[in-house]
């Protein structure tokens, strides 16, 4: 028998068909590196689509979610949605013990393909934040802490989409050696427009990468913490 685990992501309420899709796809990419397992996906704004994969999969299988904190929707939310299935929640991707060391690595490597020194970048990590609670900015907070422990000089600060200090806040006065890092699962309207805006508004001169979890390596880095999770 094949092992099972699903995937769930937010998606887009006002455009849900988009986001699912390419989680389906993240989903398979995953499944490349688990031979024999099956992997299913969801996302909470896809009407029932979450509710079915529930319902179908097999008992005991894990459930990561593609969330950046352990705030409302993976603790509360999630859980309701699926139906007290007998279902084990991992820590989502903004917690994954292997998050530090993988996004240390590709920032290295941004820097290298740049030709730019650590001691002379900086790194701004744009994350989303709340202004309903803290959860969001203090998993941004701690990402941070952990990636600037893997960096002997590597400058790196934080700014948000929904608190202070705001993107835009953040991101006035930094050098053009800045790359800004989008701390999100998925390439919403916070990606596309928010964050770029932010960064407009501040005369940003720096390079905007890709948003954290749409990096080609996350689905490698997922199906070794499905395999390894006890």
């Amino acid at each position: 028998m094949s092992r099972e685990a699903l995937i769930v992501a937010h998606g887009q309420p006002s455009a849900p068909v988009p986001p699912e899709l390419w989680l389906m796809g993240f989903a398979k990419a995953v499944q490349d590196h688990l031979p024999g397992w099956n992997i299913r996906a969801a996302t909470l704004a896809m009407p029932g689509a979450l509710e079915r994969q529930a319902s179908e999969i097999a008992e005991g299988s894990q459930v990561f979610p593609m969330f950046m904190a352990d705030g409302w929707f993976v603790g509360k939310v999630l859980p309701k949605r699926l139906n007290g299935a007998p279902l084990t929640i991992l820590p989502p991707l903004g917690f994954d013990q292997n998050l530090p060391d993988f996004a240390a690595n590709t920032v290295r490597d941004a820097l290298a393909n740049r030709g730019w020194r650590e001691p002379e970048s900086h790194l701004l990590v744009a994350a989303h934040g709340s202004a309903r609670g803290p959860k969001a900015a203090e998993s941004a907070q701690a990402f941070c802490d952990a990636l600037s422990k893997r960096f002997e000089s590597l400058k790196i600060t934080v700014g948000f989409v929904e608190e202070a200090p705001f993107i835009e806040q953040a991101a006035r006065g930094l050098p053009r050696q800045t790359l800004c890092l989008p701390f999100f699962a998925l390439e919403g309207d916070h990606c596309r427009e928010d964050i770029p805006e932010g960064l407009e508004k501040a005369a940003f001169s720096g390079d905007l990468l890709a948003p954290l979890g749409s990096w080609p390596q996350v689905a490698q880095m997922v199906a070794h913490s499905l395999k390894t999770a006890r």
